[in-house]
């Protein structure tokens, strides 16, 4: 088994019901088992800015499942839960991204592992330093020195 982290997202619905309820699902992708959820956390979109807020999260599991049938896995469960991809940045009912699968490190058509901007984000950082504030961004360094150089980004935990 590997030890993942997957960010969770949502702005469209009832975005923090979504992301709770997703974050249950991954439960029940094959060979994986939930360890642990974060808070919930209220963020404001990146990019396309004028549309609501996002509540986002960080989920880390066991998988036995190699990174690419892992994020087909996630891509079925995003589908579940009525995701449609438009443009990119867009408001979307739930958003689920493969932060790290282990050690792997991986740029292909497919998928880029560590994820490619989770070490600028605060959204991702600060949900994922409280579930895991040891873990290590391979080529990017820990947690949380990443979390404190987004000091500057917005994100407000939600009570629980």
């Amino acid at each position: 088994m590997i030890r993942a982290y997957v960010a969770l997202g949502a702005n469209l619905g009832a975005a923090a019901a979504t992301v709770s309820a997703a974050a249950a699902a991954l439960a029940e992708i094959p060979e994986t088992r939930l360890l642990a959820v974060s808070s919930l956390y209220q963020t404001a979109p990146v990019g396309l800015k004028n549309q609501p807020d996002f509540i986002n999260a960080v989920a880390a599991v066991d998988t036995g499942l190699p990174p690419g049938q892992f994020l087909e896995a996630l891509f079925a469960l995003e589908a579940r839960f009525g995701r449609s991809r438009s443009v990119p940045n867009a408001p979307r009912t739930l958003d689920l991204d493969l932060l790290l699968h282990g050690e792997t490190r991986l740029d292909d058509a497919q998928l880029t592992l560590p994820h490619p901007r989770m070490h600028e984000r605060a959204f991702v950082l600060a949900p994922l330093a409280e579930i895991a504030p040891d873990a290590f961004v391979p080529g990017r360094g820990g947690v949380q020195d990443l979390l404190n150089a987004c000091r500057d980004q917005r994100v407000y935990r939600l009570a629980s």
